[in-house]
């Protein structure tokens, strides 16, 4: 064949930066000593991370439309540099960085959250041990695997390169959240289910996938899109394809009535892992959402629009109401993920109007809900993590600065004015009511209302509640968790005074490629 491959290397450099240094943390792991191990693994993804953002952030500052692969000028859609490709992967490094610190923090539990051999029978003497050891570092590579394929998500232009995407950042996820050092079978459960459940999504996912290539003769979203149109074809093979693929990606996303890993997961999982998820993942899951239904089913839009919406209303009263119910501060976070997974298919449903609010509120709420679990981190019993509400009452008579913390964090999620949660959920849905989704708004204004009621029962617990004679401690964070939680609040308060900042970034970065 005389047709030559281009290859956009610098588009792509994103992508081999993190992919290189997560396989170089495999060799750190095989050649440097133990002592020194932790350092390196963590010097090494911070650094990988970090150089990956800075070379997103000059692609996006470049306003690059292309493709990363063409023959002899006709471009293949595999990987795709547009907008929000290019802004979502730099949210996506920006929010694992920190990820990252949360993960290496080792002062509020010995050794740290994670286990050292993972292999060793759980409660058993040995494992009981182990537990005065220093937690494994392979969790460093694994994260950098799983980021790796969640910035491939958010750049896939087909359905065949963002399953392999789909997978490569699953699987880390599936061992990671089995590696807590404490509790350790309620980890493993967690990791289970969400391997199990995971596995059944990725079948729909291939299924939904095979239809729409029956349907269209193309796995290519824009080929897809263009098919809704002119395909001769059965639209009984759309309509499958398109419910299979959802139920794959709505799964990820953690949408009603696929949500049920979301909080045994969260509560199970260590807690730096749970972080990782409710930000980054959360990303990666709305920007192939947001990717699938903007380029590859817009014109199939009047298909799929009914039951979309039907399942936005349930994701956000669903979680609100079952967040109301909570008493474990880690599940209260896991069904305010679900519904805030609803507010968030609103944005999706809204199409093209409200690509570039989505993206505001996903980086808006990642750094908030990174912050919230890393101080769910610091307040502890002993060596375990005081996830009971009821541990927390008085808190800000005994460690005021954390509760001052924790007070912001709420306001925020509860969408209060002056914070980021308030102008993500404002910018998101005008833009919803630009697009005449009135009905959507209405319900996730009354569901804001439901789930402001746990966040402000937090704070009512925490300030105007006497502490028990047993109360919790507050560890003193490492520079690290320090650095993590200083991080969420700074831009909790700097979105929620200054959106304006970010909202010109994301409205000029709305556009996706063959739209």
């Amino acid at each position: 064949m005389n047709e030559a491959l281009q290859i956009d290397w610098g588009g792509l450099a994103p992508l081999i930066i993190v992919f290189a240094a997560a396989f170089g943390g495999l060799l750190v792991e095989a050649a440097v000593p133990k002592a020194v191990r932790l350092y390196v693994q963590v010097g090494l993804a911070v650094a990988a991370l970090a150089a990956a953002f800075v070379t997103v952030t000059v692609l996006l500052l470049g306003d690059k439309q292309t493709t990363a692969f063409s023959i002899e000028g006709t471009a293949i859609g595999s990987v795709v540099l547009d907008g929000p490709g290019l802004f979502l992967q730099a949210t996506i490094a920006i929010l694992a960085i920190v990820a990252v610190l949360l993960l290496a923090e080792r002062r509020t539990t010995r050794g740290g959250d994670f286990v050292a051999e993972a292999a060793v029978v759980a409660d058993s003497a040995a494992d009981i041990q182990q537990r005065r050891s220093d937690g494994a570092t392979e969790i460093f590579p694994l994260t950098l695997f799983a980021v790796g394929g969640m910035m491939m998500f958010v750049t896939a232009g087909d359905l065949l390169t963002m399953f392999v995407a789909l997978e490569m950042l699953s699987l880390p996820l599936y061992l990671l959240c089995g590696l807590a050092k404490r509790r350790r079978l309620i980890s493993q459960e967690a990791a289970l289910k969400y391997f199990l459940l995971g596995a059944f999504a990725s079948a729909f996912y291939v299924y939904g996938m095979a239809m729409l290539y029956g349907f269209a003769g193309t796995v290519d979203l824009a080929g897809i899109n263009q098919a809704g149109i002119s395909s001769g074809q059965p639209r009984l093979f759309l309509y499958i394809g398109v419910a299979m693929l959802a139920v794959a990606l709505l799964f990820k996303a953690g949408a009603v009535p696929f949500h049920m890993w979301t909080p045994d997961v969260y509560t199970g999982a260590p807690t730096p892992v749970t972080a990782l998820m409710a930000a980054c993942v959360k990303v990666a899951a709305f920007g192939g959402l947001l990717r699938v239904f903007n380029v590859g089913l817009a014109s199939s839009a009047w298909d799929w629009h009914l039951i979309l919406t039907v399942i936005a209303v349930a994701t956000m009263l669903g979680g609100a109401i079952f967040a109301v119910t909570q008493r474990n501060i880690k599940r209260l976070l896991a069904y305010s993920s679900i519904a805030n997974a609803g507010y968030l298919l609103v944005g999706v449903i809204a199409l093209g109007e409200a690509v570039g609010q989505t993206m505001f509120y996903l980086a808006a709420y990642g750094f908030t809900v990174i912050a919230a679990f890393a101080v769910v981190s610091l307040v502890r019993d002993g060596d375990e993590e005081a996830t009971h509400l009821s541990r927390w009452a008085g808190l800000g008579k005994n460690s005021p600065g954390t509760a001052v913390v924790v007070t912001i964090l709420m306001l925020a999620l509860a969408g209060l004015p002056f914070t980021s949660g308030f102008a993500a959920k404002f910018s998101l849905f005008a833009a919803a009511l630009q697009a005449d989704e009135l009905g959507l708004v209405i319900v996730g204004v009354v569901s804001s209302a439901i789930l402001a009621f746990p966040y402000l029962r937090v704070v009512v617990l925490l300030w105007l509640n006497e502490p028990a004679p047993d109360a919790p401690t507050v560890n003193l964070p490492s520079p690290m968790a320090g650095t993590v939680v200083a991080a969420g609040v700074v831009a909790t308060l700097f979105l929620g005074l200054f959106p304006g900042y970010l909202l010109d970034i994301v409205d000029q970065a709305s556009i996706f490629l063959n739209t």
